[in-house]
């Protein structure tokens, strides 16, 4: 017990009693460390305060998300109005351990057997990076690739274009699918369906038996023309069942039924190359958490904001690429609408390996199908909606280096979770962003994720001294502000491309900072910005996995039939609309049974004469039957046109070629929970040296971020601290906590 209040004197200085604890900080309790005690099995163990009010979950209603990321596993438990925030290390050799850590972590907290706490949830949703993961390091699936006759190329040839026209020394790009698992078959239909050669089924019969000599694991399959009459690839799909019944594939014209083949045939590709690793990772999560004691719904979530049943993803792994980072701007909307009632955000998620940002304008998040896994043209495009983001090598875990030329570099290799920064003492060598925020006396040691952990200055500052202060001949303090300089920089660059670059100026947007590293430079990087402001949000440290909460159920549809304005088709238009409708609602009444209420949404992608691409036009309406309507629809395109390009041809025609609809099902009736206060946190006030680049060491204020009061200010310097992040005030701001909980920093 704490001699000075009696209690556990870690307790004390928790966030919640379920605090944020790596797994490797867990060891079995025992009589004298009772569960929950955030130094039970640790060298310095304390005792919680075994008389403190029992919590007890609401039976069958608790709600929970959960996002892997590359360092830590963060997990948000919903109990009706209530939230609590939880964190363990990811284990990157079995990824749903770490999920079962983190879900042991919440059930302690409830003082509960994980089987009993499990058992209360009704809904478990989950992000996870495993397929990106995948792809980057090709451990997907053995994956064949089925084309038209005469098109076999068309993983090869893409759509052209290089990022650097004149850099001879770049490589031309491999295809996704290697060519010698690329096949053609012997089939033709034209641009308006009709068959000009029926498909020789014989021949791919003696396809598919090659396919078997080669063991492949998973087929492609994408035809010319199937997106306006399918009866070939649907004929193929049969095949393939019935030939090879074990071995999953994916067909183009059901995937992404778009116009543009490259784009179509690797979605397809890359969606069959998931299936087999998805769909084993997905039973396997499934599976353990129905073993420990859950019988709730469990979801994914999608790379366009949403989310779908985890066997719905399975069966198209796609939806499942940039599944963590698509939610950080759904809580940023949030956010931003309640505490700064803006139009602009900068969504910023720092976490342990990556900067994720993205802009939201308007109450509507950015998305995009020019999604690309690498570089722009040098990478493999999804060819599939996702949320725009940009990311960067630039979390916590990213590692500072000093290059041939004696040049400072940060990330984008990061230490991750394993062995992670020098300062996690698990035999890391490379110093980190997180091991120079502990060196400048940003980071507590003896309070990282609430004092669960004690981190070793002095081997991060030996490390940063040998690997960077030394070879650039600084001193070590100095070498640690330059790394959190440059990892700022960087940040501002990424926040650039979507902002400056796009003729959005941005002054006029407010920040949200998220991810457990965020408060280390949010307020630098909006500072040199010249932001309106920065806001982290009391979930901010886990904005992901709270962002899957505030999530609906939702799904896409489109449909291919081009039409332009002065001879528009209105009746095959129609019918198309209808179709997407009955899909749209065979949906909400299937998986979406149960909802609070649903909302459909129609776009179409449109283009003036002559131009190469399309844009997305938002439907003002669900059908088009009279004049009227139809300048409704011409009127959103110019509208929409002008917009982004600032110019519009409204005596132009207009040419629409695919129509889509998105059908959303509001699961829940509140936006966000509060994190209940626990605890006594009188006098949370302390000060220690913290080094900053203009003032040198200084001995300034250190703040409990739970102690604030609404609207009580705090000056820069200073340093505002919780059991999930800690935040950096820089001199010249000011730092208040807003009523809803979230902290509001100003410049």
């Amino acid at each position: 017990m704490c001699a000075a209040t009696g209690r556990c004197r870690h307790a004390c200085r928790q966030t919640t009693l379920g605090i944020a604890v790596p797994n490797s900080a867990l060891l079995p309790t025992t009589p004298e460390y009772p569960a929950g005690c955030v130094r039970a099995g640790t060298k310095e163990a304390c005792l919680m305060d075994t008389h403190a009010t029992e919590i007890k979950p609401s039976a069958n209603h608790i709600r929970m998300a959960c996002d892997t990321g590359g360092t830590f596993t963060d997990l948000v438990v919903e109990d009706g109005n209530e939230i609590r925030l939880f964190k363990a290390s990811t284990t990157p050799d079995d990824p749903v351990r770490g999920v079962l850590d983190a879900l042991d972590l919440a059930a302690r907290h409830y003082r509960l057997g994980l089987g009993d706490f499990l058992s209360r949830g009704a809904m478990f949703v989950h992000g996870t990076t495993r397929a990106i993961n995948a792809i980057i390091t090709g451990k997907t699936a053995k994956t064949a690739f089925i084309t038209t006759k005469g098109h076999r190329d068309i993983l090869v040839m893409r759509e052209g274009g290089r990022i650097e026209p004149f850099n001879f020394t770049v490589a031309y790009p491999e295809p996704y699918v290697p060519r010698r698992y690329t096949f053609e078959v012997n089939e033709r239909v034209d641009a308006r369906g009709n068959i000009v050669e029926d498909l020789n089924e014989a021949d791919f019969i003696t396809t598919i038996k090659k396919l078997e000599a080669l063991k492949i694991e998973a087929v492609g399959v994408c035809l010319l023309w199937s997106v306006v009459n399918s009866a070939h690839e649907r004929r193929i799909g049969d095949l393939l069942k019935e030939h090879l019944p074990d071995v999953p594939y994916t067909l183009s014209h059901q995937l992404n039924p778009t116009l543009r083949e490259y784009r179509r045939a690797s979605a397809t590709v890359i969606d069959a190359s998931l299936k087999p690793l998805m769909f084993k990772y997905l039973d396997g999560l499934t599976n353990r958490l129905q073993d420990a004691g859950f019988n709730g719904r469990t979801l994914m979530v999608t790379s366009s904001g949403g989310i779908m049943d985890a066997s719905a993803v399975a069966r198209a792994p796609i939806h499942s690429i940039n599944s963590g980072p698509a939610m950080a701007p759904v809580a940023g909307r949030y956010y931003a609408e309640r505490d700064f009632g803006n139009a602009i955000a900068i969504v910023a998620d720092t976490g342990g390996t990556t900067f994720d940002v993205s802009l939201v304008r308007d109450g509507r998040i950015p998305w995009s199908r020019e999604t690309w896994i690498g570089q722009r043209t040098r990478g493999h495009m999804t060819g599939f909606p996702s949320v725009d983001i940009k990311s960067i090598g630039a979390g916590g875990g990213s590692i500072a280096w000093v290059d041939n030329g004696g040049i400072l570099q940060v990330g984008p290799q990061s230490a991750g979770s394993t062995p992670g920064p020098v300062a996690y003492g698990r035999r890391g060598t490379e110093p980190t962003v997180t091991d120079c925020a502990l060196i400048l006396g940003y980071i507590d040691p003896d309070f990282f994720l609430g004092g669960a952990m004690v981190l070793d200055r002095e081997g991060a500052t030996r490390q940063l001294r040998l690997k960077v202060a030394e070879p650039l001949g600084i001193k070590v303090e100095e070498a640690a502000a330059a790394v959190l300089r440059l990892s700022t920089e960087k940040m501002v660059g990424a926040i650039e491309e979507i902002t400056v670059n796009q003729g959005i100026d941005p002054t006029s947007a407010v920040m949200i900072g998220g991810g457990g590293a965020a408060g280390l430079n949010a307020v630098a990087v909006a500072r040199r910005l010249q932001c309106a402001g920065v806001l982290i949000p009391e979930a901010g440290a886990v904005m992901s996995a709270a962002g899957a909460l505030m999530s609906e159920l939702s799904s896409d549809y489109a449909q291919l039939q081009f039409t332009t304005s002065d001879r528009f088709a209105g009746d095959k238009i129609n019918e198309v609309l209808a179709e997407l409708r009955k899909r749209c609602l065979e949906f909400a009444e299937g998986p979406g049974a149960g909802a609070l209420d649903y909302h459909i949404e129609y776009s179409v992608e449109a283009r003036y004469p002559h131009q190469i691409w399309e844009i997305d036009v938002p439907l003002p309406l669900d059908q088009v039957k009279s004049d009227g309507d139809l300048k409704q629809v011409s009127d959103a395109f110019h509208d929409t046109h002008q917009r982004i390009f600032e110019i519009s041809g409204r005596n132009s025609n207009v040419e629409f070629v695919t129509w889509r609809a998105k059908v959303r099902c509001r699961l829940t009736d509140r936006a966000a929970g509060t994190i209940p206060p626990e605890g006594d946190f009188a006098g949370g006030r302390a000060r220690r040296p913290v080094y900053f680049s203009e003032l040198g060491w200084s001995d300034v204020s250190v703040h409990r971020y739970e102690a604030m009061q609404p609207g009580e200010p705090v000056a820069g310097p200073a340093i505002i601290e919780s059991s999930f992040t800690t935040v950096v005030v820089d001199p010249g701001t000011v730092a208040e906590r807003t009523a809803s909980g979230g902290l509001r920093v100003t410049f």
